[in-house]
């Protein structure tokens, strides 16, 4: 990739039949890419054709097809939503084809951090208590619980306690206590409740509801102790008595949390959720190729790296498959589009929902677009795995977990899948924490980047500015994942960000 233009024109591939513009552009303006005038006022990001595209034919970038030009598309034209339109095409999903196998057996674990070892042998980022409600019956009085403990101003007297963190959802109760929905949520909620960014536990339900927390235990097999706790509003007697009581329980826990200290471990240890929102035409071009460097790395020191969002990657799954391990693991991601294919025709909804409105004033045109940028997150390494939503990840490397695009969501599943760090690429600028796991914000674009910058914590827009290369960006990401995770407070962090984005996936009928 290179700048060819001074006017801030750039061709990511030779045989694109467009280019991207690094600033805003007038009509009748002239640049130096193939001596090209511009026919139309072309936005910061947005597409200008280089070639004719004759009415049905393809649009390319990044050498891949990202829609069909729905009219006459002269060279110079602005290339957008009036002219470049979704269009299904046959795809090579060529199995394996790009899998490199002897480094899948190979690590190099030269690099650690400082994280809170568990009795299960999981380690954490952060030592949090947590309060994973089982219903959202019992939602209120979780926060009523955190509340007051908080002003009690005792976790002064425990340092190694990052805070009191009420996990609470909107669901629960008032569907089939079977079938996927009813999995899904139980898998959540163990993900969750064996977490370890979580120095202890104390599950609260109310008693009546569908996910009974006796059978959740039984399923789990797990047994209360000094670090997991379950109690129930209607046999504690009411509110104000389990609030008391809940109190208590955590009061008797800070201890217990707080006796856990860092120490070095290897940076396999860590799971890294892959994550993009707010997405603009420079995501695909800056942050998140360069995060794919990061995660390059981490998967070559023994790490793990979950990629999600799966009508994100829709369009551009071909080269997901292409770098699997195994037939089936490819397959097990195709089977996940079909689903979706499924799932979005029911709901009388099609896969090109996506991209937002914010997404198309950035840049984006189509899903397919959008897509091709976002699997840039997941770098080159081999695809190891497919994971359903918050299922526990077993294999390390770079793995994909079922989600839906809307980010809560995809990361409350990500975390439950074990994710103990979080990077997040923006290119409008989300704003956005996850408590119990720290997030760090990666700015596609310098513009955004200053506007923004308490909130963000790494500008990735110096790249496309020319002041550095994507292998040092990915470098930067790589030791600022290392900082953060050995307790360094991410700017989200610091915002106090986090209490307020834990959303279970609700794929069934609420009854």
């Amino acid at each position: 990739m290179t700048n060819n233009s001074p006017s801030g024109v750039i061709k990511l591939n030779p045989f694109d039949n467009v280019a991207v513009s690094i600033a805003a552009m007038q009509k009748g303006e002239w640049l130096a890419i193939e001596h090209l005038m511009c026919n139309d006022d072309i936005p910061m990001g947005h597409k200008i054709a280089v070639e004719h595209i004759g009415r049905g034919n393809a649009i390319r970038k990044y050498n891949q097809i990202i829609g069909i030009a729905t009219r006459e598309i002269r060279r110079g034209d602005h290339v957008h939503t009036h002219n470049c339109a979704m269009e299904e095409f046959d795809r090579d999903y060529a199995f394996c084809a790009d899998a490199d196998r002897a480094a899948s057996e190979k690590t190099v674990e030269s690099r650690t951090f400082q994280g809170f070892t568990r009795e299960n042998g999981k380690v954490g980022t952060r030592n949090y208590i947590g309060l994973v409600t089982s219903v959202n019956c019992s939602a209120s009085v979780a926060r009523f619980i955190a509340d007051a403990v908080e002003k009690r101003g005792v976790l002064a007297n425990y340092p190694n306690v990052d805070g009191i963190v009420p996990i609470v959802h909107g669901t629960g109760c008032c569907m089939d206590a079977s079938g996927e929905a009813y999995d899904t949520l139980r898998r959540t909620l163990w993900g969750y409740a064996s977490h370890p960014n979580f120095g202890a536990i104390l599950m609260l339900g109310l008693g009546c509801e569908v996910m009974q927390i006796p059978k959740f235990m039984e399923d789990y097999n797990v047994n209360a102790s000094d670090a997991f706790r379950v109690m129930t509003i209607q046999a504690g007697g009411g509110t104000r008595k389990t609030v008391d009581a809940g109190i208590g329980a955590v009061e008797e826990m800070l201890p217990v949390a707080n006796s856990s200290r860092r120490r070095t471990v290897p940076v396999s240890e860590l799971t890294l959720a892959l994550q993009c929102g707010g997405s603009d035409a420079y995501s695909g071009i800056t942050a998140n190729p360069a995060l794919g460097q990061a995660v390059d790395r981490l998967v070559g020191n023994g790490g793990t790296a979950i990629l999600s969002e799966t009508p994100e990657i829709y369009g551009a799954e071909h080269l997901l498959t292409r770098r699997a391990l195994s037939e089936e693991v490819g397959e097990k991601l195709l089977q996940r589009i079909r689903w979706w294919k499924e799932y979005t025709s029911r709901n009388d909804m099609e896969m090109n929902n996506n991209p937002t409105p914010g997404n198309k004033n950035g840049g984006l045109t189509t899903i397919l677009e959008k897509s091709l940028g976002a699997v840039a997150k997941g770098g080159t390494s081999n695809l190891a795995d497919v994971y359903l939503y918050g299922e526990p990840v077993r294999k390390k490397g770079f793995v994909f977990m079922d989600s839906p695009g809307f980010d809560p969501c995809s990361i409350t599943g990500q975390v439950a899948s074990g994710a103990n760090v979080i990077c997040f690429t923006t290119g409008r600028g989300s704003v956005y924490g996850f408590k119990p796991v720290p997030s760090i914000k990666l700015a596609t674009n310098t513009p955004m980047y200053r506007r923004m910058q308490e909130d963000m914590d790494i500008n990735c827009g110096d790249i496309i500015d020319g002041n550095t290369s994507l292998q040092r960006k990915g470098e930067e990401i790589f030791d600022c994942i290392v900082r953060i995770a050995s307790g360094d407070q991410s700017k989200s962090e610091a915002l106090g960000f986090g209490d307020n984005e834990f959303v279970p996936w609700q794929t069934g009928a609420v009854m």
